[in-house]
């Protein structure tokens, strides 16, 4: 299928109508992430200081509760590196060496997660912060955190499935589950193939890369949220979801994810068949009849009750910091124009006001068809600042990495 064929003329007129996000718009959006991130910082601290009893300890802020109070997690939760990952990006951005103290103390709270072998979120973790940290300072502390924890990773590998195992939990449901997320995971493997020469991390993350694209993606290039295999095998057992509407439906930061997923997947193999995936993918989305005009979706692509269903900007964030990457891969696409629209949306229409919301960036995101729905969410933030400084790279003509 040649993707750049199907893209829509409105959508290719739009590279020529929009224009790229001003330089105004990201300063300014910076300024209110610095205040946030102080208001963050601040609230955390006193948050932390409550007694924990035998629980591990608080060190990154997730979400609000439903009352508005601040939700902190453990390291061994899967949004634990986001945070410590904004602050670096707010040390990339500023040069201020106050945020890269910041973002050196919260880091180094997840260390022992390099060696946690019972999560494949090993790069939602530690790439997001030790990678970001490793990427600005070259501490060759961070580079050994960082091949340890790639190492920690690979024993999730289970050969003859060919998949990298996502989840622990739910032994009831599944034999081994694989969800779409766990695209973002690659990013680590391959970047310990470039710290260590060890290509057997690589390997690794291309072989989950393909497995996946054969068992997770419809023909319309639509992805399930969960497959489970028989690891013995390799058989596909089912395909389901946990977090979008029903198994048959495109829940919407999966798209994101998987679009984001194999786009660096083209980045780190220069593999056509990964560029075509994501440009596949960029074309479901952007051209579903259920996308909105401000191009931040609804949880759930198939949600009944659309218009009247939660909007997810953590899935619009994802997908506009993938599209700034796509588009320098594809000269004469729509992807850099439709990641503006994006980004435009969500600083003038779904930021926080500063000194609200205990310094989260960005309103109504949903993690699930159950659970946060219509909350900050802390990934969202991250993402939203990645794309930020993607777009501002590219208005300078510089490289995205």
């Amino acid at each position: 299928m040649q993707t750049t064929k199907l893209l829509t003329a409105s959508l290719a007129t739009a590279v020529l109508l929009t224009a790229f996000v001003p330089d105004t718009l990201i300063k300014t959006a910076f300024k209110q992430a610095e205040q946030q991130a102080q208001l963050m910082l601040s609230d955390v601290a006193l948050a932390a200081t409550k007694p924990a009893g035998n629980k591990p300890a608080l060190v990154s802020p997730r979400t609000l509760d439903k009352s508005g109070d601040l939700q902190l997690v453990p390291a061994r939760d899967w949004t634990s590196g986001f945070f410590p990952g904004e602050l670096w990006y707010l040390f990339e951005y500023t040069d201020k060496p106050e945020w890269k103290k910041q973002a050196q103390l919260l880091t180094a709270k997840l260390e022992n997660e390099k060696m946690n072998a019972g999560t494949h979120d090993m790069g939602f973790k530690i790439y997001c912060s030790y990678g970001n940290g490793y990427r600005l300072t070259r501490d060759p502390a961070y580079r050994d955190v960082l091949i340890q924890a790639a190492r920690t990773l690979t024993k999730r590998f289970k050969p003859a499935a060919g998949i990298i195992r996502s989840w622990d939990h739910h032994k009831e449901v599944w034999q081994c589950p694989v969800i779409i997320d766990n695209m973002m995971n690659l990013e680590l493997l391959f970047a310990a193939t470039r710290l260590t020469g060890d290509s057997t991390f690589y390997r690794i993350a291309f072989t989950h890369a393909r497995t996946t694209m054969k068992n997770h993606y419809r023909p319309d290039y639509s992805s399930y949220h969960v497959v489970d295999y028989d690891t013995l095998t390799g058989k596909v057992l089912k395909k389901n979801t946990h977090q979008g509407f029903s198994d048959e439906s495109a829940w919407a930061r999966g798209q994101a994810w998987g679009l984001y997923g194999y786009t660096l997947c083209y980045r780190e193999t220069k593999d056509p068949q990964f560029l075509k995936q994501a440009e596949a993918i960029a074309h479901f989305m952007l051209n579903h009849p259920h996308m909105p005009a401000d191009l931040v979706p609804y949880y759930d692509f198939d949600a009944p009750g659309i218009p009247n269903e939660p909007r997810d900007v953590s899935a619009a964030a994802v997908m506009a910091s993938a599209l700034y990457e796509l588009s320098t891969y594809k000269s004469d696409s729509p992807y850099r124009a439709k990641a503006d629209h994006i980004i435009t949306s969500l600083a003038k229409q779904y930021a926080s006001p500063v000194g609200k919301n205990h310094g989260f960036l960005l309103l109504h995101s949903t993690g699930a068809k159950t659970t946060e729905i219509d909350m900050p969410l802390i990934y969202a933030d991250y993402y939203y600042l990645e794309a930020l400084l993607r777009s501002k790279k590219l208005n300078e003509k510089k490289s995205l990495f």
